[in-house]
């Protein structure tokens, strides 16, 4: 694993490959933050471990590390890189959106048998392989299995494997688990077989899939272990013979009663509707090396294709290995086989526009979380994720990036330049012709000297003064369309306008004023924007950006555009001024957000939801449940005796696009996830929503 000396070099390290957004999970030790490979343009789950808070567990992450790099199987989930360095280790992993497979449970309250089917096939898979590669898992539950965006299942949290020395048929001695899924013969202190007991385990996670609920559960962990160890539980009126007696053969006390894994590749229950037992075999061999991934790899680094090869194969984990891997997946998904240029490392007096336009850092606003991880808001995503591969050299203009002219001189542009491809240059209205629109070297220098004294006037990055927006003089705005195909609106969170505590409106472009000339041209900009129909990009149904939900609204549902080159200069303008103002970056939502109907959401019958919201506010504090609330979002949790966080969740009221109702949206941060169901649903349902 490569160490990093200091902390700052690991923290420049993974700035220098990738934008850190918010957290998406937490758990004992370690806090997963969305993050995207800047060379690739993958999103990718970044999880952070502080070493101090390890303690005596350390070890458990060098084990999972371990096992992650020696496993490559499609439905488990891939490592891409490990950075480490004297507090910390962020390990780089692969990102699904789809959530916990508990919470998808939960929110249908039980699977049919079909679906059932579908994904136990996919779990038998993923165990196959992992048993096949000698390694025992050992805390297999629905929590550590993540859906990716095509339904596939991923295991994850091999923290608590275990590779015999002699063989999985070596026995072993450590109790570890999750109390609920763990075998009679492990809570009973005798020795076992780690592959045995993942079967026991499998069975209750096939119970869950079926029930919508465990098969041995109580509050008093010594009743619950009594059940284990007896091996009794009740069947419900809804399974199918079939799936009776799988349940019956998994969950033998006996462990060499117990079906094995080979056993349920070709099992009858398992095989229905099918026409081949499990395929378990790897379809991602770590041996194999795409050519063509190598060949775009050494065209970026600069490198012959022999050399490239050698230095993938070496598997390192660093960022050969994670480029390598994410072009892969791309490949494998139908994307094109392309790299983002890297950006060289340059100073902003020395480097090109060009370059400096793809400075990883100067794409974002950033922030500090506590965790000491630069934050970067997600508002920059919609520019190029669905747009990808990236704009070639000749769509750029000689400025480096359009509608960003003087970017060498004016070192407060640099850090919002960004390069854009031919269709989002189409939908945010730049000139096609933008090449034979130069302004001339006297104007060019002009502009230059007007921006380094209106810098040199503005250090408290307050507002740009309006004397200086006459520089980006604009034409009357056209007539607003209602066409919805010519009336898209731009997607600029930047520049929308906020609401204060007041209830005021403010603006982060410029301040509105009377008049004419240039203050009137500025007002009508600020008012042009169209934050009522701003688009968000969604990663998951229950990991949704943050920092994107907090957009804002409004109540125009047009937008007023000026000329072809003078649309895209005002842009340019705009991301300067909302730099220079970073208090204003987002706005503040007047309601709640409107979103699609997702299996987190729990519908109500109110057709308010400031009534849903008080509700929940009056029950919060009879279930000994403490909170923030963050408009129509709560942030819950609950403490131990000792003061310390036991659960934590979020409630958001929400409104759903179709039917339109409030719905609740519910996401289990922290905590057991079987305490965390009955708390929630016996929030919702004591609050009579």
């Amino acid at each position: 694993m490569p160490v990093e000396r200091t902390d700052a070099r690991g923290a420049d390290e993974l700035h220098k490959y990738y934008e850190v957004y918010e957290t998406i999970g937490s758990g004992g030790f370690a806090k997963v933050k969305l993050g995207r490979h800047i060379l690739t343009g993958e999103k990718v789950a970044i999880k952070i471990m502080d070493k101090k808070d390890l303690g005596d567990d350390l070890p458990r992450v060098k084990v999972e590390i371990e096992a992650m790099k020696n496993l490559s199987h499609q439905h488990v989930c891939r490592l891409y890189q490990v950075i480490e360095t004297s507090t910390k280790i962020y390990m780089v992993l692969e990102y699904c959106p789809g959530g916990e497979l508990f919470d998808y449970i939960i929110a249908k309250d039980r699977l049919s048998e079909e679906e059932t089917r579908m994904f136990f096939r996919q779990i038998v898979s993923a165990l196959a392989y992992v048993h096949s590669q000698g390694y025992a898992h050992r805390d297999l539950k629905p929590e550590n299995l993540l859906i990716d965006e095509d339904q596939n299942l991923k295991l994850i949290d091999f923290g608590l494997c275990a590779k015999p020395k002699g063989g999985l048929g070596y026995e072993l001695m450590t109790c570890c688990g999750s109390p609920a899924y763990a075998a009679p013969e492990l809570i009973q202190g005798k020795t076992y077989i780690g592959s045995e007991a993942d079967v026991w385990s499998m069975g209750v996670l096939l119970f869950a899939l079926l029930c919508g609920y465990l098969p041995f559960d109580d509050d008093n962990c010594m009743v619950l272990y009594r059940k284990i160890t007896r091996g009794k539980f009740d069947n419900p009126r809804w399974l199918s013979p079939g799936s009776v007696l799988l349940l019956n053969q998994m969950m033998q006390v006996e462990p060499k009663r117990r079906l094995t894994v080979r056993q349920l590749l070709d099992h009858p229950w398992v095989m229905k509707d099918y026409s081949s037992p499990v395929e378990w075999h790897s379809k991602q061999p770590l041996g194999h090396i795409d050519e063509d991934c190598i060949t775009e790899m050494a065209v970026n680094m600069k490198r012959s294709r022999e050399s490239t090869t050698q230095l993938v194969k070496e598997w390192r984990y660093d960022q050969t290995t994670v480029t390598y891997l994410l072009l892969l997946s791309k490949k494998q998904r139908g994307k094109p086989v392309r790299l983002r240029p890297e950006p060289p490392v340059c100073d902003a007096s020395s480097c090109s526009p060009l370059h400096q336009g793809l400075q990883p850092k100067q794409a974002l606003h950033f922030s500090e979380d506590e965790d000491g991880v630069v934050l970067g808001s997600m508002e920059f995503c919609s520019d190029y994720i669905d747009d990808y591969p990236w704009v070639s050299l000749s769509h750029r203009s000689p400025q480096g990036v359009r509608g960003q002219p003087d970017g060498a001189a004016n070192p407060n542009n640099n850090k919002n330049t960004r390069l854009a491809s031919p269709s989002v240059e189409k939908r945010w209205g730049h000139s096609p012709n933008l090449e034979r629109e130069r302004v001339t070297p006297h104007r060019r220098q002009e502009r230059r000297d007007r921006e380094q004294e209106r810098t040199s006037e503005n250090k408290e990055n307050i507002a740009v003064p309006e004397k200086d927006v006459e520089i980006f003089a604009l034409p009357p705005p056209r007539t607003p369309v209602t066409n919805k195909k010519n009336a898209r609106p731009a997607k600029n969170v930047l520049t929308t306008p906020t609401q204060n505590v007041s209830g005021t409106k403010t603006n982060a472009v410029t301040p509105k004023g009377g008049g004419s000339g240039s203050k009137e041209q500025s007002r009508k900009r600020a008012e042009n924007k169209d934050p009522g129909n701003i688009e968000i990009l969604t990663f998951s149904p229950e990991r949704r950006s943050r920092s994107l939900d907090m957009a804002g609204t409004g109540d125009s549902g047009q937008k007023k555009r000026g000329g072809k080159m003078f649309g895209s200069l005002e842009r340019g303008l705009d991301k300067v001024i909302t730099m220079l103002t970073p208090s204003k970056r987002r706005g503040l939502r007047d309601g709640p957000r409107k979103i699609k109907a997702q299996y987190n959401v729990t519908l109500t019958s109110q057709t308010n939801p400031d009534q849903v919201l008080n509700q929940i506010l009056s029950i919060l504090p009879e279930k000994h449940v403490d909170f923030t609330q963050k408009g129509y979002t709560l942030k819950c949790r609950t403490q131990g005796d000792f003061g310390k966080v036991t659960m934590a969740f979020e409630l958001e009221v929400c409104l759903l696009q179709r039917p339109e109702v409030v719905g609740v949206r519910r996401q289990r941060l922290k905590g057991d996830a079987w305490v965390y169901k009955h708390l929630v649903e016996d929030i919702l349902s004591t609050s009579s929503i």
